[in-house]
């Protein structure tokens, strides 16, 4: 994947480079936000499951309380140059209630297995509704590569 070149991608190729850093990277921003207590950001590290985002944090931390109030969620892959942000609902599970095959993939992943930590921790999956990816200025127009849940051509 080049990201040194500043050209416009066909969407295909958005889609594509896209699908590549969902698999390849490791920590996404996770955007929460609470009517009482306001926006939150905080980095997470993240698994694509070829379908939605896995994340986990602990069950008493202010992404865990912002999720329980407003489900709603922005993540965004940590490049300025090579931008892409995922927009969605949160479905959160306790550590307990983790669909097996999601725990046991997210700690081989990461050599980290929350469900035998000390204290709660919370799963969330997202299921991207929107998806937009640019490499600078040349590629603003045509930036929403998922729309509705459905990749865009």
């Amino acid at each position: 994947m080049d990201t040194t070149g500043n050209g416009l991608r066909p969407a295909a190729e958005r889609r594509r480079d896209t699908l590549e850093r969902l698999v390849t990277e490791r920590d996404v921003w996770v955007s929460t936000a609470h009517p009482d207590y306001g926006p939150h950001q905080v980095p997470l590290w993240f698994l694509w499951d070829g379908r939605a985002v896995w994340m986990c944090t602990s069950s008493a931390s202010p992404t865990a309380r912002n999720l329980r109030v407003e489900p709603r969620v922005r993540l965004a892959l940590p490049d300025a140059f090579d931008v892409v942000l995922l927009q969605g609902e949160a479905e959160c599970f306790p550590d307990q209630d983790v669909p097996k095959d999601a725990a046991e993939a997210f700690a081989a992943r990461f050599g980290w297995d929350p469900r035998t930590q000390e204290g709660s921790f919370l799963y969330v999956r997202v299921v991207p509704t929107t998806v937009r990816a640019w490499r600078g200025e040349p590629e603003l127009r045509g930036r929403v590569v998922m729309r509705d849940g459905a990749w865009l051509d």
